[in-house]
Order: C-alpha cells, then structure tokens, then sequence
C-alpha cells in the first residue's frame, strides 16, 4: 500500500478532489500555505494500493495544470523604490506529490 502527498494548487483543489472520488480514491484535504508565493495551497492525502497508484497520479496531473500569473515582487531595486512592487511572471499550478510505503493502514 502506499500513501500519496500530493500538494496541489487551491484553485485546483475541488476539481482533482471530486475526480479522485469519482475514481473510487478516498482523498483527505489539508489546508497548507506555501513558502516561496506566500499564498494557500491543499496538500491531498490519498491511500491506495500499489497496482493503483499510477491510476491516482494520472488524475491528480490531468486535474493541475500549470499556468502563468503575474504577482507582485517585493524586490527593491535602488533607493526610493522600496515602496513600489514590481510585477513579474511565475508558474502556479501543478503538483508537488510524494509516494510513501506503508506498513500498514487500518480502518476503524
């Protein structure tokens, strides 16, 4: 058996969330906040047997895709312009996910 971590984008939340179901996967939420954007994220927890976890993956990567935003950057370039936040492109969206082995798992 193995245990999914899978750290999805909140936008993209409910719509993997609802598909994994859908698939017959028990799916756990977890609000989580990201370190590098400052902003929320879910982290999925998923259980699933072993011939069944590429099936997961592939919902989860159909469910997140990628995609660019414009955020604002706290960089300060040169004096006087601390104040001012200069907008660049990052990538949002994806997932992070981990596949951890379980030992065991019990229902109660």
């Amino acid at each position: 058996m193995k245990l999914i971590l899978a750290i999805v984008n909140n936008d993209d939340s409910m719509r993997v969330s609802a598909a994994l179901t859908e698939n017959g996967f028990g799916v756990t939420r977890l609000s989580t906040s990201g370190g590098f954007l400052m902003v929320g994220n879910t982290t999925l927890l998923i259980g699933v047997d072993d011939d069944k976890k590429q099936k997961a993956i592939d919902i989860i990567k159909k469910h997140c895709p990628t995609r660019k935003q414009v955020n604002a950057s706290n960089a300060s370039y040169g004096m006087g312009m601390s104040h001012m936040s200069i907008p660049e492109e990052v990538k949002v969206g994806g997932a992070t996910i981990f596949v951890l082995e379980v030992s065991e798992m019990e229902k109660i």
